[in-house]
């Protein structure tokens, strides 16, 4: 491990938000898990850059 926190942050953030995704489309909210999906992908991409 690097040490680097903000890594590790955004990686727990992605992680969650992927929770948020199921949980949209299990409510049928497409829209907004898609949106989560982006958002879910772009919190990914900046702990792997972070790292």
């Amino acid at each position: 491990m690097t040490g680097n926190w903000t890594a590790v942050a955004m990686a727990f953030i992605a992680l969650f938000m992927v929770g948020g995704i199921v949980s949209f489309l299990k409510q049928g909210l497409k829209k907004g898990a898609l949106l989560l999906g982006a958002l879910a992908a772009l919190a990914t991409t900046a702990a792997v850059l972070w790292w």
